[in-house]
């Protein structure tokens, strides 16, 4: 059988690939070494009975966001958005936690000294969060909307260190900009952290930051079934190691890391490419623990209930030191912590009055440190008796995250750091950054543009690569 396509991976990215060949009539064929398909988008019960845990990603304000999904009205093929009341709580010490939901001018209000400056800086972002999206979601090119971006880019460019002194005077606006700029998994100091740090917040504004109901895998079933129905085929169980396992096509994609493209397609591709490849950069790792509770989490502000996720880690100066701790390859002893309550608005996801807990902490690439303590530490400090509250808990440190995904080199869940030497030049600098030198190979992951996230551009804008390259219509042969 020979292919229009194949794709070596079924993350969002190479399951969005897929749908955008599939109903442009390409016939195309996935290959998954996984069980299941989904990448980061996998759901199990990794605690009890019952507790429907996300592996990997949790909540998806970029996937409810993202053209892309729009386009494919993945709501078609059973995919159900929840919507908590508040996008984000950052809990503080000895005060009231901010929260950061759709108004602006709410938002603002709870950030003291930092209400009008808030309100001049996010109210243009939030109502052309589309044009952001659609410009930010993509590669390096001429923009949609290039006097919108060229106004964020002013102000996105800056370190985050920098910027929060230029921007705000209170606490409370910088802690809020600290837990969302963490999000890159870069010290702040470093250029272009301001720019990961306002996506976040003005996507806060235009959505209240949904998880998929049922579990992430709800994603992945969709992405799967819009795929299928177009004419898709979709393999599990099926690792590729050499390129010489992969049928006849005229195109192939590759949902991995750069290293997984070097390996695989060694022969395919020249020497050099292939070295600068290997030279690939995935910065730091996660350790990750999931939790069954008896009860929610028991805030000592109770309005943190109100958001899918909690910032956790305190002032920005105590988050700002943690990741560069990290980034630096030492262990934070007080991290920031990226905490998912999905049950808190998803019911189906545990036994009745019962609640999941999802949190994790940046770790040096490859640690196998246990980060169980620290993590519970840092949720006790703002909710005192959470510990009370543990059924069971299941942990994932970096290696095992590897293991689970060689995407995930080292446990890096993000595809790679998006430093300036790799934000726009993601895996290599090419002018167009998911081709290779070998006409037939494309790489869609998400170490290519636009970065990590669940939101399938990587997938949509190589698929469109492959289309450019492919030029004329599909060759269907049995």
């Amino acid at each position: 059988m020979t292919y229009d396509a194949v794709i070596i991976g079924s993350g969002p990215n190479g399951l969005s690939a897929g749908c955008y060949l599939a109903r442009r009539g390409l016939h195309v064929l996935i290959l998954e070494a996984h069980a299941e398909p989904g990448g980061g988008t996998r759901t199990a019960e990794l605690t009890l009975p019952g507790f429907a845990h996300d592996v990997c990603s949790a909540v998806h304000p970029f996937g409810y966001l993202s053209p892309y999904f729009q386009e494919l009205r993945l709501e078609r093929y059973g995919l159900k958005w929840v919507f908590p009341r508040a996008s984000v709580a950052h809990p503080l010490d000895g005060e009231r936690a901010v929260i950061l939901g759709k108004s602006v001018e709410e938002t603002a209000a709870g950030l003291g000294v930092d209400e009008r400056a808030y309100c001049r800086l996010m109210q243009p972002l939030a109502e052309h969060v589309d044009w952001l999206m659609e410009d930010a979601l993509g590669p390096l090119g001429v923009p949609d909307h290039p006097l919108f971006l060229a106004r964020f880019g002013v102000r996105a460019a800056l370190p985050a260190t920098l910027f929060s002194k230029l921007a705000f005077r209170g606490e409370r606006a910088r802690a809020l900009f600290a837990g969302c700029t963490a999000h890159s998994v870069l010290p702040f100091d470093k250029f272009f952290t301001t720019a990961l740090g306002l996506t976040f917040l003005a996507s806060g504004h235009a959505v209240d930051w949904p998880v998929a109901g049922g579990g992430s895998e709800a994603i992945a079933g969709a992405l799967g079934q819009c795929f299928t129905e177009a004419g898709g085929e979709l393999r599990v169980n099926a690792p590729i190691r050499r390129f010489d396992q992969l049928p006849s096509a005229r195109a192939y994609l590759f949902d991995t890391n750069p290293h997984q493209l070097a390996t695989i397609a060694r022969a395919e591709l020249p020497a050099g490419y292939r070295r600068r490849l290997e030279k690939f950069v995935y910065g730091p790792g996660v350790f990750k623990i999931d939790y069954a509770l008896d009860g929610p989490i028991p805030w000592a502000d109770p309005r943190c209930l109100e958001a899918s996720t909690v910032h956790v880690g305190g002032s920005f100066a105590e988050i700002a030191a943690a990741e560069k701790q990290t980034w630096r390859g030492r262990h934070a002893e007080q991290p920031y912590v990226l905490l998912a309550q999905q049950t808190a608005f998803d019911a189906t996801r545990a036994p009745a009055g019962k609640h999941t807990c999802w949190a994790y902490c940046h770790v040096p690439n490859g640690s196998a440190v246990d980060q169980r303590e620290v993590i519970e530490r840092q949720i006790e400090r703002f909710a005192p008796g959470f510990r009370d509250r543990i059924l069971a808990r299941s942990s994932m440190n970096a290696p095992a995250f590897e293991q689970y995904n060689p995407n995930y080199v080292g446990g890096a869940v993000t595809g790679g750091a998006a430093d300036i030497t790799q934000l726009f030049t993601r895996p290599v600098a090419r002018v167009d950054p998911y081709s290779t030198p070998n006409p037939k190979i494309f790489i869609c992951s998400a170490s290519s543009p636009p970065g990590g996230g669940v939101h399938g551009m990587n997938g949509f804008h190589a698929a469109r690569s492959v289309m450019s390259r492919l030029g004329a219509g599909p060759q269907r042969q049995r």
